[in-house]
């Protein structure tokens, strides 16, 4: 199979699917040959690529209207921190109208948004807000960390009838690896085990996966480590977690987020109400410290968990 980048996944399945639907068009900043692999902005700028000003609440309004009226917009908006400004648009706005209007009004719009830390870009350029939408009922919640996953949660979510936040770390975007080519898609809601292993489960999402496999390479020999890639925390594939403890009789969820009232302390709850029985140990979170992020390099490195914090917080469970 062909290999890819990561952006160039994401590129490749937003060509193909306005290649196939012409409902679909992106709206927002940084379009073009600034962040994507391929120059959509090129060959659709016409009609359907519309490179924007910084105004996120502009244009993510515009967006929610078209998606109500039948198209089917992706709204690029350059940094997750942003989003706070749209969050009327989005949070009061997208996520409710369908449900509000009893299900007669759909709104099929992606939001997707590089998030994440790593790159040195301080407070303003780094967080990770998967929980700000994890809490609002209406929207689902995407984070690839292959660029297979990346290529075919991108179409699901555009196919999709209801508003998807999709967001991709900034690390991840130069990464390589093998992507169908073609109509290749993705369910929301279906977590993958990335390495199987017998002794504790590791769940993450996007490039704590990342971080996560390693980890588990650090002790192959030692400890039996088992990673599962969440790929949506919206829909929860409440199923595999569960599934997973009952193989190994442990969890440990990771994220870059900050811990308190993160996604990890949600996916803790569910399984400990479903899947009490099945735990051996305490399930634990390993995520971001409650601060937020400096420009300094160790300092946004001690911010966030590591490989090697991954490594001790495994083996404290399993001794």
């Amino acid at each position: 199979m062909r290999e890819l980048t990561y952006a160039a996944a994401v590129a490749e399945a937003l060509r193909e699917e306005m290649e196939r639907d012409e409902k679909v068009f992106r709206i927002g900043e940084d379009i073009g040959g600034v962040r994507e692999a391929d120059d959509l902005f090129a060959e659709f700028q016409k009609h359907r690529v519309w490179q924007t000003p910084i105004s996120e609440s502009g244009f993510t309004g515009l967006a929610v209207g078209a998606a109500a009226k039948g198209l089917r917009p992706v709204v690029d908006i350059m940094y997750c921190d942003f989003v706070s400004v749209a969050m009327d648009q989005i949070c009061n706005q997208a996520a409710k109208i369908a449900l509000m209007s009893g299900g007669s009004v759909k709104v099929p719009l992606v939001i997707k948004t590089p998030a994440g830390s790593g790159t040195r870009e301080g407070g303003h350029h780094s967080g990770s807000h998967e929980a700000w939408f994890m809490h609002t009922p209406g929207l689902k919640v995407v984070m690839p960390a292959t660029p297979a996953d990346a290529k075919g949660l991108m179409k699901s979510a555009i196919r999709d009838d209801g508003p998807v936040i999709y967001i991709q770390h900034r690390l991840l975007h130069p990464t390589t690896g093998p992507v169908p080519e073609g109509d290749h898609l993705v369910p929301l809601g279906e977590a993958k085990v990335q390495r199987p292993g017998t002794q504790v489960t590791v769940a993450a999402a996007s490039y704590a996966t990342i971080k996560c496999l390693a980890a588990a390479r650090e002790l192959e020999g030692e400890i039996d480590v088992e990673v599962l890639d969440l790929r949506s925390l919206v829909p929860l594939d409440l199923k595999a977690l569960l599934a997973s403890v009952g193989k190994t009789g442990r969890l440990l969820v990771v994220h870059d987020a900050p811990e308190r009232a993160g996604a990890g302390a949600e996916i803790v709850r569910r399984v400990a109400q479903h899947g009490w029985e099945l735990l051996q140990a305490p399930p634990r979170v390993l995520g971001g410290r409650n601060i937020a992020m400096p420009y300094s390099p160790p300092l946004e490195d001690w911010c966030i968990p590591q490989t090697q914090d991954i490594v001790a917080a495994i083996r404290e469970m399993v001794a």
